[in-house]
């Protein structure tokens, strides 16, 4: 499984993985190694695990592709075209930065001192390239974030904001370079003035960012400089001034799961006022967000969690419908393996929905 996309400790998604999280992910093998013998998702037309993309949360052809060629000829010329024909302020840059950046870190850790060479040469041969930094300097943010404990932690977040910088001057109107300046500042600990004249560059340019807000969020954590109220309700702040057609009502949902207890001793948290509201807000973002938003699958496939958790499995087995065959995302990229915790979650939904006296033919949608 190639390429693995370094999530949310890099995101978010330079990003949201956390300790806590990770070990909730490992206390729940159990249970997912039994759903694994339940249920038939073949009937609801679900691929076989052999054929899940770890690499992406969604489809993109075109990233796909050149992943493909990097990984044939080690080439950075692919790479470099398509961001250079991928417009500055989208979401999708963000997106394909962080998933490039995701690839060479992931070649660096089965290979050392071989695996990325191609990133590094891009960086050589090509010094003015904006996209070769924006991916150099998320690159720099998840070698770091493999181990915030390392004695090179800092060092290496230090030279993430310098190419930070020198990629903002290569593209002075593309907002990523920012953006994963957001991680930077989580790991040097920016005073919280700092993040805020730090986050208002991004907004200026790209306000409604949802990938920004992602990487901004955990700055406001609990886990790092912050707390789950303050997390929360920046989370529901940026919810409630979202416009029409924006992913940001389902922010509240990931600033909840950054949350969770490592061990759930509450009978219903799922079902609780908090979570109920959050999994609602993200229902609604997902229903009214255009169908090709880039960031649109990690949302669908977080809610889904969340719906085979609060044990509504119909909902949760439309939500993965419609993201089944990618599953480089939130949750299951916490795990060791994505496929086998996405295809365990992707079961209980099944059997649960079963359970239930459901059938493929009587699901909501």
């Amino acid at each position: 499984m190639e390429y693995l996309l370094i999530l949310i400790g890099i995101v978010m998604i330079g990003g949201v993985i956390v300790v806590p999280a990770l070990r909730r992910m490992r206390g729940n093998q159990e249970v997912l190694q039994a759903a694994t013998r339940a249920g038939d998702p073949n009937a609801y037309g679900f691929l076989p695990p052999e054929r899940l993309d770890v690499r992406l949360p969604g489809p993109d052809q075109q990233l796909a592709d050149v992943l493909e060629e990097i990984r044939r000829g080690r080439d950075w010329q692919p790479a470099a075209r398509l961001l250079a024909l991928t417009e500055a302020g989208s979401e999708l840059r963000w997106q394909r930065v962080l998933t490039l950046a995701g690839a060479a870190a992931h070649e660096l850790a089965q290979a050392p001192g071989e695996g990325g060479m191609w990133l590094r040469t891009w960086r050589v041969e090509a010094p003015k390239d904006p996209g070769g930094a924006a991916v150099h300097a998320q690159f720099l943010v998840a070698q770091a974030l493999r181990n915030p404990s390392s004695d090179d932690f800092r060092m290496i977040m230090e030279e993430a904001r310098t190419v930070c910088a020198e990629a903002a001057l290569l593209a002075p109107g593309d907002p990523v370079p920012h953006i994963t300046e957001l991680a930077v500042a989580r790991g040097l600990a920016y005073r919280q003035a700092d993040f805020e004249e730090l986050w208002a560059k991004v907004t200026k340019l790209a306000p409604h960012h949802m990938g920004a807000h992602l990487a901004a969020l955990p700055y406001w954590s609990a886990s790092w400089h912050g707390s789950q109220d303050q997390a929360e309700g920046w989370a529901r702040a940026a919810a409630g001034s979202a416009p029409e057609r924006s992913l940001l009502p389902a922010l509240p949902l990931f600033a909840v799961f950054e949350h969770l207890p490592e061990v759930n001793l509450v009978r219903g948290l799922y079902q609780s006022a908090v979570v109920s509201q959050a999994i609602e807000g993200a229902r609604f973002a997902a229903h009214h967000a255009p169908a090709d938003h880039p960031v649109l699958p990690h949302v669908r496939h977080l809610l889904a969690w969340f719906l085979v958790q609060a044990e509504r499995y119909g909902e949760a087995i439309d939500q993965l419908r419609r993201v089944d065959g990618h599953v480089g995302a939130l949750p299951w990229s916490l795990n060791e393996d994505p496929a086998v915790a996405y295809v365990a979650y992707r079961t209980v939904a099944v059997s649960g929905w079963e359970s239930q006296g459901g059938t493929p033919a009587t699901l909501p949608g």
